[in-house]
């Protein structure tokens, strides 16, 4: 699983995983975030024992959120 946060401050999507050791990127938008993330994850993991997953592949489920503030009337 890959977290994605929304940085308000610098308007970008910062990305993490504790499932992927070293896995943290952003973009400006979640669809470029999700296309950078299949690559980084291959570079990363390229010299790691895959040898239990079924195909090679494996499932990567890209979480988004974005915390924001709402005013109630006093």
């Amino acid at each position: 699983m890959v977290r994605a946060t929304w940085d308000q401050k610098s308007s970008y999507w910062v990305a993490e995983s504790s499932d992927v050791p070293g896995l943290v990127t952003g973009a400006t938008t979640l669809n470029e975030l999700a296309a950078k993330i299949p690559g980084i994850i291959q570079d990363l993991l390229e010299n790691a024992d895959t040898s239990d997953l079924a195909d090679g592949e494996i499932t990567v489920e890209i979480i988004g959120s974005i915390s924001t503030k709402v005013r109630l009337p006093a």
